[in-house]
């Protein structure tokens, strides 16, 4: 609990009022099962706690308590179904709330906390609910205006000051996403040794997901995608119910969570073990866009930079193969690389797979920071039905993606050690 009690005293050095953060509400999948349950990232950051139907105040205004939870109380009867509950003791006792109350009291409670303080840290339009609930806290506040109390007329974004604390990575943080990686570098190889033609998809899916359970992960970063042969050049695959075949190239975009950290990890190889003539031209080419842009990665650097790193790799592969034909530099200003590469390279990755944090400071892009961690996934999607690209590229997909540690001297790659290069690749799926 000292990594979260430090966090929260970060975050009182920072701010002049009130912070309030509500829990991730629940999610019903159908009739009267939920959704598995995950904690908002930020609840979890400032206090490590996981239950549903909670808030956590944090104040510079209150003579006494810093730091206030509302939990849900011990209920035996509700505990015999669905688990024990930390309660108003534990919140004390265990996550070292200076105060804690039944979360039934909030609607009395809160406006308490809310006296005395003009500026209120929270992010409206997230959650209409409790967006309700909090305003009515503040009208409480400002009813009693023929005292000489003051009440919350500001409202501040809490992202200013969390989302950026979160951005830069502390040793404890950098430690969790190592594991992350190491379990899932261990599917991802395991995928490559049980790929081969005849085999579904979602046999892969299932194996990349046992190995995140068997090692402690909690839970997939996002859903697996395994995409096989045309399914590969679309990006946001998630059926994994084709058969795979020879002569298939397999992309799987997959990363578990670990400790409530993400890895966001592309691989891509070739079903039968060896790739094909054109199969290598564009992995190479795509290999090149992201060892280039890694390289790229240093404090001061941007994301538009390494980006347009990855740009400059790829229009001259797509030239070479005979993808697109014309002057580079021409293709690079109208764009018309972006049939074929038409996402980012990067974006920030850490309790959330697409993690928070301002892309842009001042209206510009931010400079790369040491502790900052991103994604690096240039890719080629050639569609199935594309006649202006000879026959042998049609249907290739290749995204390669790793997670990259800025340093105080440039980039490390959390996930580097799993195999990428032809030779590394192609062994590991005969392994």
């Amino acid at each position: 609990m000292d990594v979260f009690a430090r966090r929260r005293r970060r975050v009182l050095e920072q701010i002049d009022g009130v912070l309030v953060v509500p829990a991730q509400p629940l999610a019903l999948r159908n009739n009267d099962v939920q959704h598995e349950y995950r904690q908002d990232s930020d609840v979890h950051y400032l206090a490590g706690f996981d239950e549903p139907e909670s808030v956590l105040v944090l104040t510079t205004r209150h003579p006494k308590h810093r730091f206030v939870m509302f939990v849900r109380p011990r209920d035996p009867d509700r505990e015999a179904w669905d688990g024990v509950r930390a309660g108003v003791d534990g919140a004390m006792g265990h996550h070292g709330a200076d105060a804690a109350f039944p979360i039934g009291e909030l609607a009395q409670r809160l406006p308490e906390y809310l006296t005395g303080a003009s500026r209120l840290y929270y992010r409206l339009g997230r959650e209409r609910a409790f967006d309700d609930a909090l305003l009515a806290a503040v009208a409480a506040v400002r009813g009693r205006g023929r005292t000489p109390q003051t009440w919350p007329t500001e409202i501040v974004d809490p992202a200013t000051v969390v989302h950026e604390m979160r951005l830069r990575k502390d040793d404890e943080e950098i430690a969790s996403m190592r594991r992350a990686a190491e379990i899932t570098r261990d599917a991802h190889l395991g995928a490559m040794h049980l790929a081969a033609p005849g085999r579904w998809e979602y046999e892969i899916e299932a194996l990349i997901r046992e190995v995140f359970r068997k090692n402690g992960s909690e839970r997939p970063a996002y859903a697996p995608i395994v995409g096989s042969g045309p399914n590969a050049t679309v990006l946001h695959y998630r059926t994994n119910n084709r058969k795979l075949e020879a002569g298939d190239l397999l992309l799987i975009d997959a990363g578990c969570e670990y400790d409530y950290y993400a890895s966001d990890v592309t691989r891509t190889f070739p079903v039968n073990g060896t790739f094909s003539r054109a199969q290598r031209k564009i992995y190479e080419t795509v290999l090149e866009a992201q060892t280039a842009a890694i390289a790229a990665i240093r404090p001061g650097a941007t994301l538009e930079e390494v980006h347009d790193v990855t740009v400059s790799v790829i229009v001259a592969g797509l030239l070479s193969a005979g993808l697109l034909q014309g002057d580079p530099a021409k293709i690079i200003a109208e764009q018309s690389y972006r049939p074929y590469y038409m996402h980012r390279a990067s974006h920030w990755i850490g309790m959330d797979v697409h993690d928070v944090g301002a892309y842009f400071a001042s209206g510009k892009p931010r400079p790369l920071e040491p502790g900052m961690v991103l994604t690096v996934e240039p890719g080629i999607y050639v569609r199935h039905n594309d006649a202006s690209v000879p026959a042998e590229f049609r249907g290739l997909g290749v995204r390669i993606e790793d997670d990259v540690l800025v340093t105080a001297t440039g980039a490390k790659e959390l996930t580097g050690d799993i195999p990428k290069t032809v030779d590394d690749v192609e062994r590991a799926c005969r392994a």
